[in-house]
């Protein structure tokens, strides 16, 4: 749970935004199209994940999308 708490906090917000951007850049600027376009579509979803505050990865931490335990998990 610990991470998930760390990537809906600022900073965790923050480097899914940058993440994402990068991702974008380096497909734009290294690979050919079409891979270029698509690759630059999914650096997309991190940068929509830190920008509306919901993390993909939470339901393999036993947390829903917006980093809240589910109610069968354990709390710390």
């Amino acid at each position: 749970m610990g991470f998930v708490r760390f990537m809906l906090s600022i900073a965790g917000r923050l480097l899914r935004v940058v993440a994402g951007a990068v991702i974008i850049w380096l497909a734009l600027a290294r690979l050919e199209a079409p891979w270029s376009y698509l690759v630059a579509v999914i650096g997309l979803i991190p940068i929509l994940a830190g920008v509306f505050n919901f993390c993909l990865l939470g339901p393999l931490f036993s947390a829903d999308l917006w980093g809240r335990p589910r109610a069968s998990a354990p709390v710390d």
